[in-house]
């Protein structure tokens, strides 16, 4: 299938706000070959994302982020939700107009972190909730120096409060076991990490000699 299987029939801005949503009308192909019946869908349309995963590969550290979540302090309502609103993540960041997610990466480390990028390589890209969102995160990992990492982060404008940190790799694997994480972005970006971090430890080491 493809996105010429689809029709849409009507579309309208029915939120618009720090974010928007749009309804849709719309009919697609099914699996038969036939038409569905006509369909009313919602789509929340937050923007595309970043997420960066950061490495030091001379102390084997990983540098996190912590901060505030509205999302998380909604959940918390829940009675099966016994998480905090504040969230243990990787650096990430909203695509702007005019960049590239390689723009966004290297630019959200700095703002978030401090840190700058020495070396980037692309992970993956994928849907949080296709469902009912477009959003799209492309995942990064990226090489640093944590050695001065520390402090609180993020611009003012966007009443951003990150607490930046670094974490041994063992020490950090440990709490993505306990399931101390729980945003995707960064749940993804490590586990991809676990399966190349002697391969990135090798070959970031022997670059920096």
């Amino acid at each position: 299938m493809s996105r010429d299987e689809v029709e849409v029939i009507a579309k309208e801005v029915a939120y618009k706000g720090h974010f928007s949503i749009d309804r849709y009308r719309l009919r697609h192909r099914k699996f038969d070959g036939s038409w569905s019946q006509e369909l009313d869908r919602e789509v929340f349309e937050r923007g595309h994302g970043v997420a960066v995963a950061l490495y030091d590969p001379d102390r084997d550290e990983l540098v996190l982020i912590e901060q505030f979540r509205p999302g998380a302090m909604s959940a918390a309502k829940m009675p099966w939700y016994d998480g905090s609103p504040w969230l243990l993540e990787c650096v990430a960041g909203i695509i702007d107009d005019g960049e590239t997610p390689e723009d966004v990466a290297r630019r959200e480390v700095l703002e978030e972190s401090g840190c700058s990028v020495s070396s980037l390589e692309y992970v993956c890209k994928y849907m949080a909730s296709p469902g009912s969102s477009s959003e799209t995160v492309f995942v990064y990992c990226a090489q640093v120096d944590s050695m001065q990492v520390g402090g609180i982060y993020g611009l003012d404008q966007e009443c951003e409060d990150i607490r930046v940190f670094a974490v041994p790799v063992n020490e950090a694997m440990e709490w993505l076991d306990e399931g101390r994480f729980v945003n995707a972005l960064t749940i993804v970006a490590l586990q991809w990490f676990r399966h190349h971090q002697e391969r990135l430890r090798h070959a970031w080491r022997t670059a920096g000699l």
